[in-house]
């Protein structure tokens, strides 16, 4: 009887281990534990397998190796335990902590940290020319001060694998190519111009794409939100499409919109957009500035937020936080408390309603509270009137006839260059005029005149 030949079986997945130090002092959005799990999450998202972790309350960082003497002794020894060939970070580390860490651990171990593990997730996850050209920026600017011997990781991708045990994977093994072991820093910024050269003009496209819709006045609905929080289901049960939904960090990157009808008669654009995250890396946020503009220009957010989470509220900030860094942070907002399909005790959602406020129960899986949520979501684009005070030139002349045409004006007063106008407008037409409000004088300045 002939022996039967075994089918080639798949490689190995990179063995990581993870380190979290917690700052003494510091105010941090999840505590320590918490953190850990979701970097756990998030290496398990980047195709590598967690053995291990080890966890160190500072005062602060060590100036070389970020954790203290001891603590580098100690996760020597557990790397060579659980054979790790990458060791991660979940806090960003400096170059030179970096560097000193490689020295100490040994040329068979990667050393690595939250951000360049989230880029990494994101070259997994960018698929189109956009996505792709935001990513690798946010790469570049993120290596270029790092290149030591981490840029030498790439080498082992040429190799066809690497590490300890031949595996593949691992984190910085994707994004812009083998190539870059033979360029230098001139070259690596050469590129990294070319390629905000390539996003402007992206950029360009999208704000004359959002001035076309703006003249057709459709408002936009923007759904942010912690990543897996839900955003893309809830989307696909308002407009039954198929925006790609996975149980994973970062399933979406390159936002979708799809056209909805209120029962009102009303047309609105919804658009779904990359979730956040805590320690959003500052790379990622000027890198997908195009994107996260599709934010800051919308009428309305719907703010998801995944309610069975044992984090919710600190997701919650954590978001409200990113908001305000994108310059989002005056646009009017309406959270939904997602997944109430899957909450078991009330009392989450009372103490979540209390801390928050404004929020409504939903289910975007099953259409739980979806009727009272669009119904709330039209009064506020456009029945709710909120108080404006605008300065406008007359080159803004269609803004002029739009606030004539759909909002109540109190007062008119004709200035050099333009019109001062006091009132009230639709709540879908506040962020058009934001750039254009009058600041309140202060009141000791009032009283002097």
């Amino acid at each position: 009887m002939a022996k039967k030949i075994p089918e080639p079986t798949k490689a190995p997945q990179s063995r990581a281990f993870l380190v979290g130090v917690e700052f003494r002092g510091e105010q941090a959005i999840l505590p320590l534990e918490e953190s850990l799990e979701e970097l756990t999450l998030l290496a398990k998202t980047a195709g590598l397998e967690v053995v291990g972790e080890l966890t160190q309350r500072l005062d602060h960082p060590n100036p070389e190796t970020y954790i203290g003497a001891g603590k580098v002794e100690e996760l020597q020894m557990l790397v060579e335990e659980t054979l790790a060939e990458v060791v991660i970070f979940d806090s960003e580390l400096s170059p030179r902590h970096l560097r000193e860490l490689e020295e100490r651990l040994g040329p068979n171990v990667q050393v690595s940290d939250r951000t360049a593990l989230i880029l990494e997730i994101f070259a997994q996850h960018a698929s189109t020319r956009e996505g792709i050209l935001q990513v690798e920026l946010a790469q570049y600017e993120y290596r270029l001060p790092r290149l030591t011997r981490a840029w030498t990781h790439l080498a082992r991708q040429a190799g066809g694998g690497g590490g300890r045990t031949g595996s593949t994977g691992g984190v910085g093994l994707r994004g812009p190519g083998e190539t870059q072991l033979e360029v230098d820093r001139r070259e690596i910024r050469k590129r990294i111009s070319n390629l905000k050269a390539e996003l402007e003009k992206v950029r360009e496209h999208r704000q004359r794409y959002r001035a076309q819709r703006k003249r057709n006045q459709v408002p936009v609905v923007a759904l942010v939100g912690y990543t897996n929080a839900g955003k893309s289901t809830l989307l696909n049960t308002l407009t039954r499409s198929d925006v790609y939904v996975a149980n994973q960090l970062f399933a979406t990157l390159d936002p979708t919109t799809r056209r909805v009808e209120l029962p009102g008669g009303h047309t609105v654009l919804f658009t779904d957009t990359v979730g956040f995250i805590q320690k959003l890396p500052t790379q990622l946020v000027a890198a997908f500035r195009a994107t996260l503009e599709e934010i800051s220009e919308a009428d309305l957010l719907v703010h998801v937020v995944d309610i069975t989470h044992p984090s919710a509220q600190a997701q919650w900030q954590s978001v409200m936080a990113t908001l305000e860094e994108i310059g989002a942070g005056g646009i009017p907002v309406l959270t939904v408390f997602n997944n109430m399909d899957r909450l078991k005790d009330p009392a989450v959602l009372e103490a979540a309603s209390a801390a928050i406020g404004n929020t409504l129960p939903i289910s975007g899986l099953t259409g739980q509270g979806l009727p009272d949520f669009v119904r709330t979501l039209e009064t506020m684009l456009y029945e709710t009137l909120t108080p404006v005070h605008v300065h406008l030139p007359y080159q803004q002349g269609q803004l002029i006839s739009m606030f004539h045409e759909h909002g109540q004006i109190t007062r008119v007063e004709h200035v050099r260059g333009g019109v001062q106008i006091q009132g009230f407008i639709p709540g879908r037409m506040l962020t058009r005029f934001q750039s254009f409000q009058v600041k309140n004088k202060p009141e000791a300045e009032e009283s002097e005149e």
